[in-house]
């Protein structure tokens, strides 16, 4: 009776990942439909620095030099304690579309991104903002066209794809799969009407959406989640757009330690828990489910015929293993389908481990 019972379960838990991966499928098919803008519109890309001046000397030319007619470069410094300042300064000499934003710290907002974000948003000229890091770069000269041609009327708010640099180390293997399976979920939500978060280091919003929503008032407090916390109180499905042309990728660094990585996701992870409930929900369950349906498939191993369990898991993986194929593909990212099962599963032991640090303390920087 117990065995049946542990048999259907994961027959159920096997339905509910790959129901998932269809939903993810979603991303696979570009919408045919002509863009509406047609024209190249004034766009203020917004830097935001913190301690980043070797950055700023590599990555910053790719943005001076994309090819779009009319745009400024917001550079943001927020309270840095090296010569990023300096840097700026240097770069502003020679471009006259750079502005330079010194922001310093003041008790209320200490340390707090969003605070300086929000400075470079008000002084930024023109209403259609595009954001990235001090520590990304543009894959194509054509980025902040490909960014920003989705936008149109109804269209104000443009999810693009942060990617890594690709780098023969297991953990660049496991960095690179982890930010593949997050855009993939983030793109799919977005497709079915239901955004619910971006990268910072590659989105674009139409300035009226920062102030209908009251900017970051509503987690100010919260150190992280200028891109999804926002995009929790200002996207929605009539709204946004996503963007996966190549041309429109970021790529930076990938961390180049566990320790650094994982500090760094402990940090988004944290964030995660100021969702809306549906989006937990729904986000848990992906989760837990892979986690349960592992868990199964080891145990059912030793009780059942292995031929049947095998069966159930062969038909797992080749769903998983064509969309997370096409995705790769789409998304430029080469190399992950090949280690697949034992990428995921160390995924799920990384993720495992950051929720049960983060049940005793919370990240408190964003830099």
């Amino acid at each position: 009776m117990i065995l049946t019972l542990l048999l259907y379960s994961f027959v159920a838990f096997t339905s509910i990942q790959i129901i998932y991966y269809l939903i993810f499928s979603s991303v696979l098919f570009d919408s045919k439909k002509k863009k509406e803008n047609k024209k190249e519109i004034p766009i203020s890309v917004i830097v935001c620095a913190k301690n980043e001046a070797k950055n700023l000397k590599l990555f910053l030319p790719s943005i001076l030099n994309q090819e779009y007619p009319d745009f400024e470069v917001v550079l943001i410094n927020d309270a840095s304690s090296d010569e990023t300042l300096e840097v700026m300064k240097s770069f502003e000499e020679k471009h006259s579309n750079i502005k330079i934003i010194d922001v310093k710290n003041i008790e209320a907002f200490w340390g707090n991104k969003k605070y300086a974000l929000t400075l470079g948003i008000k002084a930024a000229k023109n209403d259609n903002l595009l954001f990235t890091d001090a520590d990304c770069k543009p894959v194509s000269h054509k980025w902040i066209y490909k960014m920003t041609e989705h936008f149109n009327i109804k269209k104000t708010i443009v999810l693009g794809y942060g990617k890594y640099k690709k780098e023969k180390s297991l953990l660049n293997l496991l960095v690179r799969f982890e930010t593949l399976i997050t855009a993939i979920q983030y793109f799919s939500y977005a497709k079915i009407g239901s955004p619910y978060m971006a990268v910072g280091r590659n989105l674009a919003y139409h300035r009226s959406e920062f102030f209908n929503a009251k900017g970051f008032i509503n987690h100010m407090h919260i150190k992280s989640g200028d891109d999804d916390l926002f995009i929790q109180d200002a996207a929605n499905k009539v709204n946004t757009a996503i963007s996966i042309s190549k041309d429109s990728f970021t790529e930076s660094i990938a961390p180049k330690s566990f320790k650094e990585w994982f500090y760094q996701k402990r940090r988004h992870i944290s964030t995660s828990n100021h969702y809306k409930f549906k989006h937990k929900f729904f986000l848990g369950l992906f989760f837990i489910s892979k986690a349960i349906f592992y868990l199964l498939a080891i145990l059912l191993f030793f009780f059942y015929p292995w031929e049947l369990i095998l069966s159930i898991l062969l038909t797992y993986y080749l769903v998983e293993f064509i969309v997370i194929g096409f995705s790769c593909k789409k998304l430029n990212e080469p190399s992950i389908t090949s280690f697949l099962p034992f990428l995921e599963i160390g995924l799920l032991i990384f993720h495992f481990s950051i929720f049960i640090t983060n049940l005793s303390s919370k990240p408190k920087h964003w830099k």
